[in-house]
């Protein structure tokens, strides 16, 4: 009786020291300290650029900003040297596929039909940690693309620390007119789609309510494609149809982003509420012009634009440029005329994963500021996105998702390619 009442107070002795260790060596680790010694910061405020600052991490969260004699820095901190390098807020992309590879390495028809479930999820896990190694620690992803919902698993992976990767917002199937979307062949053939087919108000509701339930973050829809006569593209919903797509997923407190390319497409898109644009090939001033006075935002997706160039042939530098690319470079002039809010998103997958500040140089050899160009890719894309009071600014209390990269990219751009340090949510993942 004494050896099993010994036993026993032994037992709960030895749990109440295993539960005392986990409640004081848990929250130690969670809430590590590190102060960031970069050679200057970008917060995310003002293209200035801030020599002598210092930033303080506390767990996930910035919890101090400044010179570092103006904090309150703990003896116990580790200090993180990043000598002339320039600090920034962690890129926020807004127009990817981790689900799809560029189209010269395997069509997009092959890849929706032809690639299994699992081979095209595992080239998502190795796409998410490439974009996050390149700085991007947001990224919306817009459509699956036939591989349902491997989105919201991979959302799932990287947020229990599975797989290395950016926070993710993510789409799901997206949707489609039926009769308007690929892979098509001959008639009496019912091939699957690259996205959800649903027609009309009740048909819409359903499947907007559905791909919200199964972990849709925003709602995408195609407002136009190419199913008109000669392949021209043509609207695909009506006015009506777009506004109840958008009123349903606003009673769920979701946005709705559509693929518009025609101008009607994207007056209608605007006019129904959408919130962001994707593409806008065919904008036309009066458009932009709307667009600007609603604060609905452009992606122009000018990457992809001169990647679908270069697979048929085009030679940048050495060819004339493809009506396209002309066409891409008149619209992105007029958006940009009309102060039209634009957001930094590649549609990338068209081409290289990790390569997503092509999109950003591109803007830049488009006429947009530089500026104006970083700040889209941080600052004005948490505004856009609807985390502006999480991410996007080197800020106190916000998210430390943050990268240092060599040279000033307040001046070139094109430093954003050289990531030497990568924190997501007080995480180091390349230092």
């Amino acid at each position: 009786m004494v050896a099993v009442s010994s036993f026993r107070w032994f037992h709960r002795f030895s749990l109440g020291l295993l539960v005392l260790f986990l409640a004081a060596a848990g929250p130690a680790h969670a809430q590590e300290t590190k102060l960031l010694r970069p050679g200057q910061v970008f917060d995310g405020e003002t293209a200035q650029l801030h020599s002598g600052w210092a930033v303080l991490v506390v767990g996930d969260r910035i919890a101090g900003v400044g010179p570092e004699s103006s904090m309150d820095v703990p003896r116990s901190a580790r200090r993180v040297e990043l000598p002339d390098l320039t600090l920034l807020p962690g890129l926020i992309e807004g127009h990817a596929h981790l689900l799809l590879h560029p189209y010269d390495e395997n069509p997009w028809t092959d890849q929706v039909l032809l690639e299994s479930l699992a081979e095209r999820t595992a080239r998502g896990v190795v796409h998410a940690e490439k974009s996050l190694l390149a700085g991007i620690t947001t990224l919306r992803d817009l459509g699956t693309e036939g591989a349902a919902y491997a989105d919201v698993g991979l959302k799932d992976a990287i947020e229990k620390g599975v797989i290395p990767g950016p926070r993710l917002i993510v789409t799901t199937k997206a949707i489609v007119a039926t009769g308007s979307y690929n892979p098509k062949g001959a008639p009496e053939w019912d091939l699957p789609k690259g996205a959800e087919e649903a027609d009309g108000y009740d048909d819409l509701v359903r499947v907007t309510r559905d791909q919200i339930g199964r972990g849709a973050d925003w709602v995408k829809i195609y407002a136009d494609y190419r199913w008109g006569p000669d392949g021209t593209a043509q609207p695909t919903f009506t006015e009506e149809e777009l506004r109840t797509v958008v009123e349903v997923a606003s009673s769920s407190g979701r946005w709705v982003v559509a693929h518009a390319t025609t101008p009607e497409a994207m007056r209608r898109s605007v006019e129904a509420g959408i919130k962001t644009i994707e593409h806008g090939d065919g904008g036309t001033r009066e458009v932009f012009r709307l667009m600007a006075e609603r604060d609905v935002a452009l992606c122009p997706t000018l990457g992809a634009g001169e990647a679908y160039a270069m697979y048929r042939g085009w030679r940048k530098g050495v060819d004339p440029d493809p009506a396209r690319v002309v066409q891409k470079k008149e619209s992105f002039r007029l958006a940009l005329e009309e102060e039209v809010p634009i957001c930094f998103g590649g549609d990338v997958g068209v081409f290289d994963h990790g390569d997503n500040v092509w999109e950003l140089e591109l803007m830049v050899e488009y006429g947009m500021p530089v500026e104006d160009v970083l700040m889209a890719a941080t600052s004005e894309n948490a505004r856009i996105l609807g985390l502006d009071g999480e991410l996007g600014f080197i800020r106190e209390g916000y998210l430390a998702d943050l990268i240092a990269v060599a040279g000033n990219p307040t001046t070139d751009i094109s430093a954003l390619r050289e990531v030497r340090f990568v924190m997501k949510g007080g995480v180091i993942y390349e230092d």
